[in-house]
């Protein structure tokens, strides 16, 4: 098993390592030149900086009983159907009962900024040390559900 971290401007990255310390996992960082990282735990990959670069290397990378870490949706939806769990750095686990709906809402709130209306989107809240909190304890809480099941979706 291995973390692997859609890390351009990923606000867990040291929560991220902290947990997979505690348990004996080993992290990959996947950032474009943009964003270039530096870890003395993680392994880092520095991917180049087309559209989803990096979204597509770490698709490529996980394989099935991996944890990806990821706001992105889609690159959730990918690791899935990889076998992959998916953990938002907000410590929700995406499943597969729940992607068909968090991707229809993100269509939808494209297609909302698209139209010729005026929409106005709330953005998310600033970020706080207990959604740090929050994202840590779901990734534990990951880590074990993947160990009792042999790292098996």
């Amino acid at each position: 098993m291995r973390i692997y971290v859609d890390a351009d401007a990923c606000p867990v990255v040291k929560e991220t390592e902290q947990v997979a310390k505690k348990y004996g996992v080993a992290v990959t960082l996947l950032c474009d030149t943009n964003h270039v990282l530096h870890s003395t735990y993680s392994e880092v990959r520095v991917i180049g900086a087309g559209v989803d670069a990096v979204d597509i290397a770490l698709v490529n990378l996980c394989r099935t009983g991996d944890v990806v870490v990821t706001q992105d949706y889609g690159v959730a939806a990918m690791a899935l159907g990889k076998g992959a769990y998916a953990i938002h750095q907000n410590g929700w686990q995406y499943t597969v009962e729940n992607i068909d709906r968090l991707l229809m809402e993100r269509h939808m709130a494209k297609k909302a900024r698209r139209s010729k209306k005026k929409v106005h989107l709330k953005g998310p809240a600033k970020r706080t040390e207990a959604d740090n909190e929050k994202f840590a304890d779901g990734l534990a809480r990951l880590l074990e559900m993947s160990r009792n099941n042999d790292g098996l979706v």
